[in-house]
């Protein structure tokens, strides 16, 4: 998949490409909406392996929307994007399937002056609350919410999900290296679920300086191409 991305700013990173996989473990199908859509890639790479998804995004900043909709165009994938904050998006129907890779950085972290990375990765820009009301108010009933973050929020995560009467039923912690500690956790939650929580196994994203098993087989599947330029 070719992906066209700013030449400066904030571009797309193994977190993306992590996630899109996790999210086709679950075989996404109906309706599905991609929140804070950057180029495009989650939600782009996840409509290409999954034929039975109708896809949809949101993204509130103009570079972006130029980007993901070339890139949608450019690897032929239907895409309806709306420009809009996800908190302002008009619910007109609901769907089965939100995903997301969030802005997530936590309030103290020190803050760039650069407006495009500013709104990418500063929690402060979606806090959870807010975020997962949204997401509860958008999903059919029994559906799905598959997105990323900050591991060391993992604990304020369930709390701000189970106020939604969102229940996470699959969590997979990723690891930079084995004797580190998890940077990334990827999170499957349902509304209205009985299911109990599955911890999966860690995901290790590094052995000895290069990338894991896993990681390769990711990478090869994604088979993405970035290309840095102005539009």
């Amino acid at each position: 998949m070719l992906l066209y991305q700013p030449e400066l700013g904030y571009c797309y990173n193994s977190d993306s490409v992590f996630l899109y996989d996790f999210i086709s473990s679950f075989k996404p199908k109906g309706r599905v909406l991609d929140v804070g859509a950057g180029c495009g890639i989650v939600g782009l790479l996840v409509a290409r392996d999954n034929q039975k998804v109708i896809l949809e995004a949101v993204e509130k900043q103009d570079v972006f929307v130029e980007y993901a909709t070339h890139n949608a165009r450019v690897n032929k994938i239907k895409y309806r994007l709306h420009k809009c904050d996800f908190l302002d998006l008009e619910i007109d129907e609901k769907y089965d399937y939100i995903i997301s890779n969030p802005p997530f950085y936590p309030e103290g972290v020190t803050k760039s002056d650069n407006d495009m990375l500013f709104n990418a990765r500063y929690n402060i820009n979606l806090p959870l609350n807010d975020f997962f009301k949204k997401v509860s108010q958008a999903l059919k009933p029994q559906s799905h919410f598959i997105f990323c973050y900050d591991a060391s929020q993992f604990g304020e995560i369930c709390i701000a999900l189970d106020k939604v009467k969102l229940k996470v039923i699959d969590v997979q912690f990723v690891h930079p290296k084995s004797d580190r500690v998890a940077s990334l956790v990827m999170i499957h939650a349902r509304n209205g679920s009985k299911s109990r929580m599955k911890i999966w196994e860690p995901f290790i994203s590094f052995i000895d300086g290069i990338a894991s098993p896993k990681a390769k087989k990711i990478y090869a599947n994604a088979r993405t191409q970035s290309i840095k330029c102005q539009l």
